[in-house]
This record gives structure tokens, sequence and C-alpha cells, in this order.
């Protein structure tokens, strides 16, 4: 069972975009929340981004709302995070996540089942 991260991290120009990807192999994607975090070096996890499993509904942290979107393709069993308007505060390891309960806990009470292995993302001129 895994929760891969599958592309999409690397360096882009402030003002860029990149949209990165997290594939389940294993288990279907559908009965999951999932979300976003990043971690910048010498700071704390922080969560960004949840799509619930129900409904689609979304959830945005204050600092990347307006700029990133986050999707699912359940038949692709592939969750993906779209960044606009990249900041270099943007620049660190993401990472995606699925949780079998909520948005909530996933945010919350870090019940994710799954994370991903991470990708880097450097924002930088």
């Amino acid at each position: 069972l895994r929760f891969s991260c599958r592309r999409g991290g690397g360096l882009v120009q402030p003002g860029g975009s990149l949209r990165l990807s997290c594939a389940a192999s294993g288990f279907a994607l559908d009965y999951y929340a999932i979300g976003w975090f990043r971690q910048a070096p010498g700071k704390e996890r922080e969560w960004i981004s949840c799509i619930s499993s129900t409904d689609g509904d979304t959830d945005y942290a204050e600092s990347v709302k307006g700029r990133f979107t986050t999707s699912r393709d359940n038949a692709r069993n592939t969750a993906y995070l779209q960044m606009n308007s990249l900041k270099p505060e943007d620049a660190a390891v993401y990472y995606c996540s699925a949780d079998s309960l909520s948005c909530y806990y996933l945010r919350h009470a870090n019940t994710s089942d799954y994370w991903g292995r991470g990708t880097l993302v450097t924002v930088s001129s």
C-alpha cells in the first residue's frame, strides 16, 4: 500500500506555477479525504489544504487560499495540488496524506492513514 508524490516538485521562479500529484497504490482513494502539508527547513509541518471524500469540498490555509487548488481524480486514484503565484515563502517539502475519517480529523488530529514521501518545491529567482 503506497501513496506516492509522483511528480511536480522542483525549482520555480516567484510568480510561477507547479502541479503536484499523489497516486495511491493498493487502496482506493475514493474513500479518503486527501490532505496536503508542507514543511520548510527549521519549521513545523503546516497543513495547507484538504479535499473531502464525500462531496469534494475543499478547505485551505489562509497562506495559500486563492493561489492553490486541490483536486482529485478517483478514476485515476490520484490527487493534485495546483500551485499558482508561488512565493519564496512557499518553498518547502510538500506531502500528501490520505485519511479515512474526514478533513477535520486530517487537519486537527493527525489521523492520516497514508503519507506520501514528500517532494521538494523551491521558489527562487
